[in-house]
């Protein structure tokens, strides 16, 4: 994906910041079992909330891994898609406008989602704040981008909006579309 992430930014962010949510996670899921096994009471508020955090940060992340192709690879050529993003932001630049804006402006660390409602039949931008903070329920993600700052610290320090500019050059659009048109079978 170089020269838009390099390998050393793609390791550590898998292996080591993934990876923690995954690590989390499980021990979240031993603490709540051995609570119910033993009878011991604990914050259910404070243990359901990091719980939500760590798996949001695992399946939001293995979203988002599927979501980059090799630089050069990607393809925007789905004409489903397409005119579904025309027909509801106007234009494919004015969507890519939207989804920059949306990443660029997110508070703290968290995503930019390109999301669609199976109920309204729109294309909507999620702004996930953290991994679990303003996500829309049933809304099904077609591309999602991290925009927490271990997602392009070594090769970008704090230069967010350079990492979005270079996003859109590894979108793998074939997999949004997969995406796209498996919701259009259901």
């Amino acid at each position: 994906m170089q020269p838009y992430i390099s390998e050393e930014q793609l390791k550590i962010h898998h292996q080591k910041h993934h990876q923690a949510y995954v690590n989390s996670a499980n021990t979240i899921f031993e603490k709540l079992q051995k609570a119910r096994k033993d009878n011991i009471d604990l914050d259910i508020k404070s243990t359901l909330k990091e719980l939500s955090f760590q798996i949001g940060g695992h399946l939001l992340h293995s979203l988002f891994w599927n979501n980059l192709a090799s630089a050069g690879t990607t393809n925007e050529s789905n004409k489903l898609l397409i005119d579904y993003i025309e027909n509801e932001f106007g234009s494919f630049e004015r969507f890519k406008k939207e989804f920059t804006q949306a990443a660029l402006s997110v508070e703290g660390s968290g995503w930019a989602a390109l999301t669609f409602d199976k109920q309204t039949n729109k294309l909507i931008i999620m702004q996930i704040e953290k991994h679990n903070i303003n996500i829309y329920p049933t809304f099904q993600i077609l591309m999602i981008l991290d925009v927490f700052e271990h997602a392009y610290y070594i090769d970008y320090k704090n230069e967010r909006a350079k990492f979005i500019e270079a996003f859109w050059n590894i979108v793998n659009w074939d997999e949004v579309n997969k995406r796209f048109e498996e919701l259009q079978e259901l």
